[in-house]
């Protein structure tokens, strides 16, 4: 397994899909609100501040794509859920992370991020089976292991896992704090995106 770091470079910030460059292959990081995409991110590629990061819930509000090289891009989108940002900026982003996600043919699978101390929410479950039905490819991560403790660790793995109708085995568990499964993520990422 690969301990390296990804060499994430941001390229764009985008409205609207058709303002995004082309791409060969692409995951997208899907997740609520504070769940920590720009974190995890961050911890891919082992720099602080290539994503912003904010304790302010809704800090990514547009499509961030950022290139790894050889024709292959992680798209961080906005988070869904409660987000402190005007009404009329929250109403844009389903239009918008819609259109990505059912327009983009370059779309290998979505990553949805799940926080691990709280959820799966109602929301989480809620976006797994709509893309589901729209017949994306999807893995759930975990983050935030940190802050369930150890001793009730084994259970909460088991519960978040069933709640989203998959196998323990099926959710990697993270720690973009700790950098727990950092090394493991980077590794299936790069072998997702592989030509």
């Amino acid at each position: 397994m690969s301990t390296n770091p990804l060499p994430l470079r941001f390229v764009k910030s985008a409205q609207r899909l058709t303002e995004l460059p082309p791409t060969e292959r692409e995951i997208a990081i899907v997740g609520r609100s504070n769940v920590g995409k720009s974190s995890l991110i961050n911890a891919l590629a082992a720099r602080n501040g290539l994503a912003k990061v904010s304790k302010t819930p809704g800090r990514t509000q547009l499509l961030n794509l950022f290139e790894l090289g050889d024709g292959a891009t992680v798209v961080d989108l906005p988070g869904y859920g409660y987000a402190k940002v005007p009404g009329r900026v929250r109403d844009t982003w389903a239009a918008m992370i819609e259109g990505y996600l059912t327009g983009r043919d370059q779309l290998r699978l979505a990553l949805v991020l799940v926080d691990a101390e709280v959820g799966p929410t109602a929301l989480d479950l809620t976006t797994l089976e709509w893309l589901r039905h729209i017949g994306l490819d999807v893995r759930v991560v975990a983050t935030k292991q940190d802050k369930v403790k150890s001793s009730k660790r084994a259970k909460r793995k088991q519960e978040l896992a069933a709640a989203c109708g998959l196998d323990t085995s099926d959710v990697l568990w993270v720690s973009a704090a700790k950098d727990v499964n950092i090394g493991e993520l980077r590794a299936r990422i790069r072998e997702w995106l592989s030509p």
